[in-house]
């Protein structure tokens, strides 16, 4: 009798420790595959559980959850939704995420391990931590100032800090509310449709995710070449350039909105947005150097703020006639408007070219840090003497020139226009943009570096102006940053 109460144990205890052994199994080696299934809806319904942590701008919460009672419980709520959506993207339990809501989903959802104190022990325990909290850069008065300024019509800001590279606003119009899409209900589908099938775009990050030619505004990087490349050593001594300029190799010739641009001095040319000069002085800087300069100031990085940017675009292959073209920001010549606030902040910050970034810091729901992102050096892209001139030089386009509309008393500004044609045979409506910076009378540093493009300007097409059109919204961002 004692034998067969032995085996029986023995035979207990073999199917006790195959049952560990295949807990084993399921809960550990095969946990990844089981989580990442399609068909279990756990982690789902336990990522809407809990409230999704906020998006802070100037130290208060852009976002929020509420309460749905289904069986996804939080949905996410948008304060100023439109105004922020360029920069928080949506949270979707039908869509996904985008932007800060996407590339910073561990901390809001509570999945990133850093936000618990004893990470291996939540694996183990299958925990949730509490959602943690995304600071951002974003000044909110001047991301309200560039809103408010490109009204209706289509266009795009962003505005830089220069000696950091903090993104202080992020703007692109037409918006839309990105609290239409949080949800499982028809009305979410109905939004879905609506804001993906609209002409104009709303979904469209357009300052980052729309690269535009950015016309006359690309002459800071040829006049910064031709400094640096010693083709041009002094400010104020005539150029030897034709009016009109035969492009090399072909009968076009390129000539100019304005007088007195032959043989003009590169000031003059630059005040004047001469096209002849600048188209020349590409060409007699060469492809090498130009598409070096170009590199350094980003064109042709694939950056990330945290999330994606579409890369600005210099063609590193190009005969000469292509090549004079691109020097005055035509041809394949584009750039995204954040690129184009990268080189006025170049300008602003003596030549060095700081990654843009938009979160501050993550934290958790206690405010104690988790990450923190700090200013760095992409690119020197001039000479820091260059970049003393090219300060100089967009100084006196705003006393002097075509960017008097961004004049602030009380403060040193700087900047370059343009009016970008696009289309077959160039009959599109042209963008009209505008670069600068500016720094407050007795401040050590340039406070902001800006660039606006508006596509759809409130002129007539020949009236179409840089200047007339996207200076006076860069003017109400710089104020906003310097608090004038």
């Amino acid at each position: 009798m004692t034998k067969y109460i032995r085996r029986a144990a023995a035979l207990c205890a073999v199917l006790l420790l195959a049952l560990l052994v295949n807990a084993t199994r399921v809960q550990v080696f095969q946990a990844g595959a089981y989580d990442d299934n399609p068909a279990n809806r756990r982690q789902t319904i336990a990522r809407y559980g809990q409230p999704r942590g906020d998006i802070l701008v100037g130290g208060r919460p852009v976002t929020g959850s509420r309460d749905s009672g289904q069986q996804l419980r939080y949905e996410r709520t948008y304060t100023d939704g439109p105004l922020y959506a360029p920069v928080t993207g949506f949270a979707s339990q039908v869509y996904g995420a985008t932007f800060l809501e996407n590339s910073e989903d561990g901390i809001l959802s509570g999945s990133d391990p850093l936000l618990s104190r004893f990470p291996l022990w939540n694996d183990a325990t299958r925990a949730q931590n509490p959602a943690g909290r995304v600071v951002t850069t974003i000044a909110p008065a001047a991301q309200r100032a560039a809103y408010r300024g490109l009204g209706s019509r289509r266009g795009a800001v962003a505005a830089i800090e220069p000696s950091t590279g903090r993104i202080l606003a992020l703007v692109s119009t037409p918006s839309y509310d990105p609290g239409e899409l949080s949800g499982t209900g028809k009305a979410v589908t109905h939004a879905w449709k609506r804001l993906n099938g609209a002409a104009d775009k709303p979904m469209l990050n357009r300052a980052i995710r729309q690269t535009y030619p950015p016309g006359s505004t690309f002459k800071v990087v040829t006049a910064a070449a031709a400094l640096d490349a010693g083709v041009v050593t002094d400010l104020d001594t005539s150029t030897t350039s034709p009016d009109p300029y035969r492009l090399p190799g072909t009968t076009t010739r390129l000539t100019n909105e304005s007088d007195g641009c032959e043989d003009a001095s590169l000031r003059y040319a630059f005040e004047w947005s001469c096209n002849t000069v600048f188209a020349k002085l590409g060409v007699d800087v060469g492809l090498s150097d130009m598409t070096r300069t170009a590199v350094d100031f980003g064109f042709n990085d694939r950056l990330r703020i945290p999330f994606s940017v579409a890369p600005s675009n210099f063609d590193t292959t190009l005969d000469k006639a292509q090549l004079a073209l691109s020097s005055i920001g035509q041809f394949n010549t584009r750039a995204t408007p954040l690129q184009m606030a990268m080189i006025s902040a170049a300008v602003a910050g003596g030549g060095s070219v700081k990654t843009p970034y938009l979160v501050e810091r993550t934290t958790t729901r206690n405010d104690s840090t988790v990450s923190t992102t700090g200013s760095r050096t992409l690119h020197q892209a001039m000479n820091p003497a260059t970049a003393m001139r090219m300060r100089e030089l967009m100084t006196d386009v705003v006393t002097e020139g075509t960017g008097a509309n961004a004049a602030i008393p009380g403060a040193t500004v700087g900047g370059k226009t343009g009016t970008a044609q696009h289309g077959i045979d160039n009959l599109g409506m042209p963008y009209a943009w505008f670069i600068s910076w500016a720094q407050a009378d007795g401040a050590m540093e340039p406070a902001v570096a800006v660039a606006v493009v508006v596509e759809d300007a409130a002129a007539d097409r020949g009236d179409i102006s840089g200047g007339g059109d996207a200076a006076p919204i860069a003017k109400a961002v710089m104020k906003a940053v310097l608090g004038f």
